[in-house]
């Protein structure tokens, strides 16, 4: 989070014509942000950001998911920016061998993200991505895999950074067929969530080029401990 708010005063970004750090209520700006309108989709059931929430059972939600994808002994997260093919990844899976859940989807069945646009409000997003890690957290006890872009205080189990190259050509072979995610419109806001994402790798989490090979690490990793994906 503070290397995205550097980033911030990096490129010279203002909230009312102040530094990045003044109070919300003279903001008029919102904040470089990685997340986008393509939220605004699937918000049904969703809450507003103010309503006050409280812990329930959440047994049938994780047994919903169970009835599309698998459910594990371990459960995995992979973290990455917009544009690296994650929901792609996810789409190719082939039936009845869907093993990674889109983790944003969760996240919004869990109503951890909440209604309208949240993340126009610094404190709005680091309360929602708190929230997203907890939930990060549940699923993973559950035995679910997730791929996704939240991430605040819980260390994925990998990250995916692709080359910088790499990552702008697939953001422009989307835009052919625009589904959601940042576009070439907003690489500030893409170069900033990169760099904070890739401060993971400095703390010792595994950093890979490619979903494909990300998935490859994890899925090894299981079967040595369990024996196949399936158990």
């Amino acid at each position: 989070m503070v290397r995205l708010l550097q980033a911030v005063e990096a490129l010279g970004l203002r909230w009312g014509g102040k530094a990045a750090h003044v109070s919300q209520a003279t903001r008029k700006t919102p904040r470089l942000s990685c997340y986008n309108k393509s939220m605004l989709q699937d918000q049904e059931g969703l809450y507003e950001i103010d309503v006050p929430l409280v812990f329930t059972d959440g047994t049938k939600t994780y047994d919903k998911v169970a009835k599309e994808y698998a459910r594990h002994k371990r459960g995995f997260f992979i973290m990455g920016p917009s544009g690296i093919g994650k929901s792609h990844y996810i789409r190719n899976q082939k039936s009845g061998e869907k093993h990674w859940v889109d983790a944003d989807q969760l996240w919004r069945w869990a109503r951890a993200m909440p209604l309208g646009a949240w993340w126009e409000k610094l404190e709005n997003i680091v309360e929602v991505e708190q929230k997203c890690d907890i939930i990060t957290a549940e699923a993973k006890k559950q035995g679910f895999w997730m791929l996704g872009s939240a991430c605040n205080w819980l260390t994925p189990d990998a990250i995916v950074v692709p080359r910088w190259q790499t990552n702008v050509k697939y953001i422009k072979i989307r835009e052919k067929n625009y589904d959601g995610g940042i576009t070439t419109e907003r690489l500030p806001q893409l170069k900033a969530h990169r760099e904070e994402i890739l401060g993971w790798q400095k703390k010792g989490v595994p950093r890979f080029y490619s979903v494909p090979d990300a998935v490859a690490y994890l899925e090894d990793i299981y079967t040595k401990e369990f024996g196949n994906v399936d158990a």
